[in-house]
């Protein structure tokens, strides 16, 4: 099965309290399965990369072969297609364990998107973030 998976992760400060958000459509473009969750304080870049992360993982769990990630990470989108290298040792990390998952694919591409194209993952993040400080509050 085909999917299209769109993918944020954001802090609000760097580092800072953090979400990530992600959308699995299937090939038809209907929505088949969402990651909205709170990650606690960290940086943007992880959090971008903990999103692609939790997303791929969510896809795989609903049968997905092949995915085609759309990112507004141009950083992780041009370290997953090996344009640039890694050098904080956490985002290495990081790309070890989506490396080891996106080999469990038939295929797999990382394209970056403009910012306004990835308006449903960039609600889920900020969702996260939102209903965490809503709870801490209460």
């Amino acid at each position: 099965m085909k999917c299209i998976l769109y993918t944020d992760g954001g802090a609000r400060g760097n580092p800072g309290p953090a979400g990530i958000g992600g959308v699995v459509l299937n090939d038809d473009g209907v929505l088949i399965g969402e990651v909205s969750e709170y990650i606690g304080e960290t940086t943007n870049n992880q959090a971008e990369y903990r999103a692609l992360l939790a997303t791929l993982k969510k896809a795989k769990a609903l049968g997905a072969t092949e995915v085609d990630c759309y990112l507004d990470s141009q950083l992780v989108v041009r370290q997953m297609n090996r344009e640039y290298k890694i050098k904080d040792p956490l985002l290495a990390q990081l790309f070890v364990t989506l490396y080891n998952l996106s080999g469990q694919f038939d295929r797999i591409t990382f394209t970056h998107i403009p910012r306004e194209q990835n308006g449903a993952a960039d609600r889920l993040v900020n969702k996260a973030i939102d209903t965490h400080r809503v709870l801490r509050r209460a």
